[in-house]
């Protein structure tokens, strides 16, 4: 299921050697052009500085509760400071961050107007690397490397990646045998000879191999060449076509987009990047790895700027991708309830929940689930199982099996969906499924009502219904007996 998925990620230790930045962001409006010059002014209102390059990549990582050893480069200045803070906001660890004092801290600057980027000013020092941080780069690659489940070198060009440094950690990794992917920015990709796996992008392939990657095949072709060259695996990432693996040998794998819509692509292929590595240290198979990259790159590509995405939100969007048609009434098990409650959550909806045998549907059984519905956005009707109702009601019930009598409540208006429990109270499914909202008949006192204090708990309300007057499946069948 997806949220059990996503939990096998926490568990996972992921290396990141590369080029560290900040990702700043000026806000403002736009409403005249300056006198000056044909230039729109900018009225600034906020700004905002997130991690960037192969800090977002960690970012997004750490997001999902997985451990990072981040090595990069920094200058010894206030962007550092801010940089370290911003890291250790996230759960990331600082210590790989060498501070070289001969050089600025990495910096996008991006001036937006009504949310649409104008302007980025770079500042940055790509000159090369002095032997002594080299050094200490290359030790602390070393380290993160032996404590990591997998590799990830991420390669803006600006410098941290050198011959040495790249030579250094593909050595490690493959005498530690563990995967070592490449963010790669360099045109010969024959430089990262010795990893196991190229992620470039289509336009990063094209400029690699001066062929095109429009069609699938196309792609192939460019693919297959970088292949023979590096000796390593490509996963190519190709905007709104998706994303396609093509494995040293075998079937190309080709995965169409989850996007739904797209408001910026900042930072997307560090996300990409960011959980094709968890995946694979989880165990899981390329495809799946695949998968759950494409829901996370689905998230963050509706947002502004760089972003990463929670645990519960990618969890979501696999769970999504499932029960779309899920919400007819129809009868479910307990563990597709429990994710259903948790995608209805992170889509905001309130959760309602109520219980009972519901032998022979009568007028009550009608009101109180018209009542439970419009207290809540979606319902959850629990229905006792044929051995609870026999043990609560006697020998000669139910007189419907619980097939049927969830099939008969599941076509009542307002039901989303309906699962069986076989305790003799519901307090177990309510503890699991954690409802917002707690329907029962008026006839019980609030402090009667089983399961809540676990809904008061999470701050839930309880809704003790109306009831219908001299309706019971009881009454009914003492007078068909008469």
């Amino acid at each position: 299921m997806p949220y059990e998925l996503v939990k096998r990620l926490a568990g996972c230790k992921v290396a990141i050697v590369g080029d560290v930045m900040l990702d700043a962001y000026l806000h403002g409006g736009v409403t005249r052009i300056s006198p000056e010059a044909p230039v729109p002014v900018i009225k600034w209102k906020s700004e905002k500085a997130v991690i960037g390059g192969a800090g977002n990549v960690a970012a997004n990582i750490a997001s999902l509760g997985a451990s990072v050893a981040l090595v990069g480069l920094s200058g010894d200045d206030a962007d550092r400071d801010q940089l370290l803070a911003l890291l250790r906001a996230g759960g990331i660890g600082s210590d790989g961050v060498i501070a070289d004092k001969s050089r600025r801290t990495i910096k996008k600057i991006r001036v937006v107007g009504h949310n649409q980027q104008m302007l980025r000013i770079d500042h940055e020092d790509d000159r090369p690397l002095g032997e002594e941080i080299e050094r200490r780069l290359i030790a602390r690659a070393i380290e993160a490397i032996d404590g990591g489940d997998i590799v990830v070198l991420s390669d803006y060009a600006k410098g941290v990646l050198n011959d040495r440094v790249i030579a250094a950690c593909v050595a490690r990794a493959r005498q530690a045998g563990k995967i070592l992917l490449v963010d790669p920015k360099r045109r010969d990709l024959s430089d990262y000879r010795g990893a196991a796996i190229l992620t470039p992008n289509r336009a990063e392939l094209t400029l690699a191999t001066g062929m095109p990657c429009e069609t699938d095949a196309e792609a192939e072709a460019a693919a297959r060449r970088v292949c023979e060259a590096t000796g390593a695996e490509v996963l190519l990432t190709r905007s709104e076509k998706g994303m396609s693996f093509f494995p040293a040998q075998g079937e190309a794998i080709h995965l169409p987009t989850t996007a739904k819509s797209v408001f910026d692509v900042s930072g997307a292929g560090d996300t990409v990047v960011a959980l094709i590595a968890v995946g694979l240290a989880a165990g899981l198979p390329m495809i799946e790895a695949m998968k759950i990259a494409n829901h996370a790159a689905g998230v963050v590509v509706s947002r502004f700027g760089t972003a990463t995405l929670t645990s519960e939100e990618l969890a979501a969007s696999i769970a999504a991708s499932h029960m779309t048609e899920v919400q007819d009434g129809r009868l479910v098990d307990t563990e597709t309830a429990i994710e259903l409650r948790r995608l209805w959550e992170a889509q905001g909806y309130s959760v309602g929940f109520t219980n009972g045998c519901f032998d022979l549907l009568h007028p009550g059984h009608v009101s109180l689930i018209a009542q439970a519905s419009a207290a809540c956005d979606r319902l959850i009707v629990a229905l006792n199982t044929d051995a609870s109702v026999k043990r609560l009601k006697g020998p000669t019930r139910p007189v419907q099996n619980e097939v049927a009598r969830a099939q008969v409540i599941g076509a009542v208006k307002g039901v989303d969906v309906v699962v069986l429990f076989e305790e003799d109270t519901p307090q177990r499914i309510i503890e699991q499924l954690q409802p917002d909202v707690l329907v029962k008949g008026a006839d019980y006192q609030e402090e009667q009502i089983v399961g809540a204090d676990v809904v008061r708990a999470r701050g839930g309300k309880i809704v003790r219904a109306n009831l219908t007057e001299g309706q019971s499946t009881t009454r009914i069948l003492q007078s068909a007996a008469r």
